[in-house]
This record gives C-alpha cells, sequence and structure tokens, in this order.
C-alpha cells in the first residue's frame, strides 16, 4: 500500500470513528432511557442495565455503520477537494480509478466488521440478551409473590394477595388494570396459582370476578368466571417473553436449514432466506456506500464554493439505493426463490459506480456534451 493509499485510509478511519461513536451514542441513548425506566419500575440495579445496553450494542452498531462510512467518506473527500489535495494528485497524473483505491480499501475493511457483526456477534448477543431478560421477568415475577401488600409491577397495574399458603396457593387475589385509558378491568379471585410455560408466566385465577369499567360511558360490566388465565408477563415486561427469533439464528442455519426453520418457527420461509442473504447484502453496502459518495464528489471537481452540491446528489443516489432495498423486501418474502433480488441494491450501486467514474475519467468530453 502506498504513502497516498495510507493517508487516506487513516483519515477515513479516523473519521469513520468519530461518525459511530457519534451516532451509536445517539441511538443509545434513545433506547437507554426506556430501558432504563422498565429496570427501574422493576427494582433492578445500574449492573443489569448496564449488562443489557452491553448485549444491544452489536445490533446497534450494526444499524449506524452503513451510514457511518458513507459520512466518513463525504467528509474526507469534501475536506481533500476543499484543500485542492485532490487536485493536486490529479494533476500528477492520478487517475480516478487510482484515487477511489483507498476508499475501495476502507469499504472493504468496514465490510469485513460488518461480516463479524451480522454472522456472529450480532446474533450471539441477541440470544444472550433474550435469556437475561427473561431471568429478569422470573425474578421480577417472584417478587409478585409478597402477601399484605399492594404492590405496583408497573405504572396503571396494582396487584395484592392476602395470603400464600405452603403449597404455593395464592388467597384472595386482587388485580387492576388501568393500562387502557378506556376502561379499567379488575379481577377478584378466591384462588390463584402462578405457573410458568413457553410464553413466560401466568396467573391462574380460580372462582373469581372481572369488572370492566367503560370511562367514556360509564358502564360497568361484571362476569363470573370459574378459572381464568392472565398473562403476567406483559405486566413485568413486554419484551421478556422466551421466543426463538430468526435474528438469533446462524446464517449457515439460514441458508441451508431454511425448511426446517419455517416448520418450528412457523415463519414463512421467504422471511428467513431475506434474514441469511440480508447479511450478506449488509456487508457489501458499506463497500457500495462509500464509493458512490465518492464518485459523485470527485465528478464535481475543485470549486471554491464548495461541493454540496455534489453531497445531496450523493445522498439522493443513497436514498434511492434505500429504496431499491426497501422494493426487493416483499418479493423475496413472499418467493424465496427470488433472493438474487435482495442483492439488487449492491448491483444497482455498483452500475452507478462505475457510471460516474466513467464520467470522473473524462471530465472535458462529458462538460462539451452538457453544453451542446
Amino acid at each position: 500500500m502506498s504513502r497516498f493509499d495510507r493517508y487516506i485510509l487513516s483519515q477515513l478511519l479516523t473519521l469513520f470513528g468519530f461518525f459511530s461513536l457519534v451516532l451509536v451514542s445517539v441511538y443509545w441513548v434513545n433506547r437507554a432511557v426506556v430501558l432504563f425506566d422498565q429496570l427501574i419500575a422493576s427494582g433492578q440495579n445500574a449492573t443489569v442495565f448496564l449488562e443489557l445496553t452491553i448485549l444491544s450494542l452489536p445490533n446497534v452498531i450494526r444499524l449506524v455503520l452503513p451510514m457511518s462510512v458513507f459520512a466518513a467518506t463525504v467528509y474526507v473527500i469534501n475536506r481533500l477537494s476543499s484543500e485542492s489535495e485532490l487536485t493536486v494528485m490529479q494533476a500528477t497524473g492520478f487517475s480516478p480509478w487510482r484515487l477511489g483505491r483507498p476508499v475501495l480499501y476502507f469499504g472493504i475493511i468496514v465490510a469485513v466488521m460488518m461480516s463479524a457483526l451480522t454472522h456472529f456477534l450480532v446474533p450471539a448477543s441477541l440470544v444472550q440478551l433474550t435469556e437475561r431478560q427473561k431471568e429478569i421477568a422470573e425474578n421480577v415475577t417472584s417478587r409478585l409473590l409478597t402477601e399484605g401488600t399492594f404492590l405496583h409491577p408497573t405504572s396503571g397495574v396494582t396487584f395484592y394477595i392476602r395470603e400464600i399458603s405452603n403449597d404455593g396457593v395464592l388467597r384472595d387475589v386482587f388485580l387492576s388494570d388501568r393500562r387502557n385509558p378506556a376502561r379499567t378491568t379488575t379481577y377478584t379471585a378466591e384462588e390463584a396459582y402462578l405457573v410458568q410455560d413457553d410464553s413466560g408466566p401466568k396467573l391462574i385465577m380460580v372462582s373469581g370476578l372481572a369488572q370492566v369499567h367503560s370511562t367514556k360511558d360509564g358502564r360497568l360490566i361484571t362476569t363470573n368466571f370459574s378459572d381464568f388465565s392472565y398473562d403476567i408477563g406483559t405486566v413485568i415486561n413486554r419484551d421478556a417473553k422466551p421466543r426463538r427469533e430468526i435474528k438469533h439464528l446462524q446464517t449457515t442455519e439460514l441458508l441451508f436449514d431454511s425448511y426446517r426453520l419455517a416448520r418450528e418457527t412457523n415463519i414463512d420461509r421467504g422471511v428467513i432466506v431475506y434474514e441469511g442473504h440480508g447479511r450478506f447484502a449488509q456487508a457489501l453496502s458499506t463497500i457500495v456506500f462509500p464509493l458512490v459518495g465518492f464518485a459523485v464528489l470527485l465528478v464535481g471537481g475543485y470549486s471554491r464554493f464548495g461541493v454540496w452540491k455534489q453531497i445531496l446528489i450523493a445522498f439522493v443516489l443513497l436514498v434511492i439505493l434505500e429504496l431499491t432495498k426497501s422494493a426487493m423486501t416483499d418479493p423475496v418474502r413472499n418467493h424465496p426463490n427470488m433472493w438474487p433480488l435482495v442483492y439488487a441494491p449492491a448491483l444497482l450501486g455498483t452500475v452507478l459506480i462505475f457510471g460516474i467514474m466513467r464520467l470522473a475519467s473524462n471530465p472535458i468530453h462529458w462538460r462539451r456534451r452538457s453544453r451542446a
């Protein structure tokens, strides 16, 4: 690698780290506020909050990498252009293809990072995150077994048990659910049992009464029941239900064992196939995005007024690529055999790169044609 390549690559990596840190911080702060409220409401400490935050970071980083790699490339090329460094390099005989080589190296490095995230780190972290949330839900459930005390496991819910017998029977249970502003639902039961199944903790109430009060018209509807099952997991944490999602699975399973996974998870095979190929497409996007930004900014050449028009064009092309990705989602999910469409944005981006770089290689000819 030449000194010029190392110089450009070092600047790209430095700005990439900066933009990634900023975007991850912004995304994490928004997510952390909600997570912190949930954990504090359930009585968890700061250690649990830190643990869940670390487990969620790989997925956050995966989301911001394409934006970071594009922003870093545009910023660096804009600065090199405004300081006439690119003009000097072109005057020494560097072609646009030669100037784009460090940007290609940069995209490949980030693509390797993205591949490690999508294929290994993100699935593993999501599995651990789900298991940890399940353990937290079970711990919170055990704290609900407090007799003689009105408990508030979450906003709008009140829970009371008069007595807990030695054999685990809950006596005289009261549960008030006021989370829906349109109505208040109150359950009372002589006995209840707290059980755990595959979908989460359940409260089985026996010989009770359900009262639904409508706040809109003031009506009260009462229903007697001999037994009733209440999903206590939704009271504790809506996200704490253990479930096997395709994002938790390894890429090899998604691509080569999609029929079995479709039967086990009851998820359409097209969704599974799209997830598997989408992980490769995400890595390719980190190569295409910076090259698109570089090519568009290079066409503009040097200008005292900067290259803001080219930056806007590059951003519009990026939006077009994302819209193409969205347009390919439903066809692949509905027809798994159409999985090559997942790579359509990367292919379209490659065509744009070669076309724009060709224009940058022949600027005089292109300007003459545009004037004509």
